[in-house]
């Protein structure tokens, strides 16, 4: 779907609370109280929930833990003593405690243990689900998936056992850097922060059966971005190809002969024609390319757009990404927990037959449909597209 052009935003509450939110991610020191938070945008706590619900997806209560646990391990990676870390709320968000973070950053190599609901033969099956892919492999119950650790190839490797999960990174720098990168990429792989309980509780016809599933994000944004683009108006098999012509062309070899999607720094020098040769049409290959340049260039960064409305009004200034491809990025690149993907196909058939409809419900349809799953219509469509096939795109 092609997207919408630039326009003029007014939004003056959600320009401070964007600007907050970003200050609180980029700041290394403590993070404040949801009430000085509130003060901050100039709302009182009531109006503040209502805003965080619109644009974050998540409470703000949520955010600040996150933001805190974020802010604490960028000190442990510098070799600072932190001695002001809830414990507890550390390793709820990261799987370990203080102590096991700090032995991974020495080795690139941790273990988790994982919720007792955790579908991991789902999430094998998910990260396998091309199984040409030349930058991830899964074999049996072990995922392997090439990683630029600080723009070096490199393979992390996740092996699943009864309730845990090993991780190692092999090859990279071999940083505290590199080894705090696998950690958090690894939890992206696994959908960690996303907890399915309370969507399983308000929606169990949807979920039964299903129990436990989560939506695994891609390595970092930009992958989603890539993916999203390549699979514009193609079928999953094309798209599938394309993906892995790209990944070739442009992409680093790492081991186990597996190559690491490529960074934007390596998309962005492309020329269309280079990509045209490998079937993508003329189209894709200079929206590929522009939103490659828009990133290397610094005017798209992921890291500086903590609000679900902002990194989509954001994303639709792109040329060629329509409310489809956002909302794809929003949901499976950054993690916003309350996106719909209007006009994809397999949503809309999933809602045909889990409704019995006539015929495919059309965008407003769908949001319609859509609409008492919020504030989880993420998972939502992640649920719909697995009754289909069992297996997500």
């Amino acid at each position: 779907m092609s997207g919408a052009r630039t326009r003029s935003w007014d939004d003056p509450e959600l320009d401070r609370l964007d600007s907050a939110l970003a200050g609180i991610l980029a700041a290394p020191g403590p993070v404040p109280s949801v009430a000085a938070l509130a003060a901050a945008v100039g709302v009182d706590a009531t109006r503040l929930e209502a805003l965080f619900r619109a644009h974050v997806h998540a409470a703000p209560e949520a955010f600040l833990r996150r933001a805190s646990v974020r802010a604490a391990g960028r000190r442990l990676v510098e070799g600072e003593a932190v001695r002001d870390l809830d414990a507890r709320t550390f390793r709820r968000e990261t799987g370990l405690t203080p102590e096991a973070y700090a032995t991974l950053l020495e080795t690139g190599r941790f273990a988790l243990a994982l919720p007792p609901d955790f579908r991991a033969a789902d999430l094998l099956r998910f990260h396998g689900r091309d199984a040409q892919s030349v930058s991830e492999r899964v074999e049996g119950t072990t995922l392997r998936k090439a990683f630029l650790a600080e723009g070096i190839p490199a393979v992390l490797t996740l092996a699943f056992g009864k309730g845990r999960v090993a991780v190692a990174l092999e090859g990279g720098p071999g940083t505290r850097g590199a080894s705090a990168g696998a950690h958090a990429a690894a939890l992206r792989l696994l959908g960690w922060h996303g907890d399915p309980g309370p969507f399983e509780a308000a929606h169990p016809d949807l979920s039964r059966g299903r129990e436990g599933l989560r939506i695994p994000l891609t390595l970092d944004p930009f992958e989603a971005l890539v993916w999203a683009i390549v699979g514009q108006q193609v079928n999953l098999a094309f798209a599938y190809a394309l993906r892995r012509d790209l990944i070739r062309l442009a992409g680093l070899p790492a081991a186990h002969g597996l190559i690491a999607h490529p960074d934007p720094e390596h998309l962005a020098t492309l020329a269309p024609e280079a990509l045209q040769a490998l079937r993508f049409s003329r189209r894709k290959a200079e929206y590929l390319i522009g939103a490659a340049q828009a990133v290397a260039g610094g005017h798209l960064r992921f890291d500086a757009l903590p609000t679900a409305t902002g990194a989509g009004r954001a994303l639709l200034a792109l040329r060629g990404c329509g409310t489809w491809t956002a909302q794809y990025v929003l949901m499976r690149g950054l993690g916003f927990a309350d996106c719909v993907p209007l006009g994809d196909a397999a949503l809309t058939l999933a809602l045909q037959r889990r409704f019995g409809l006539p015929e495919r419900p059309d965008a407003a349809a769908t949001a319609r449909l859509l609409a008492p799953f919020a504030p989880h219509r993420s998972l939502a469509t992640f649920h719909l597209w697995a009754s289909l096939k069992g297996v997500p795109a």
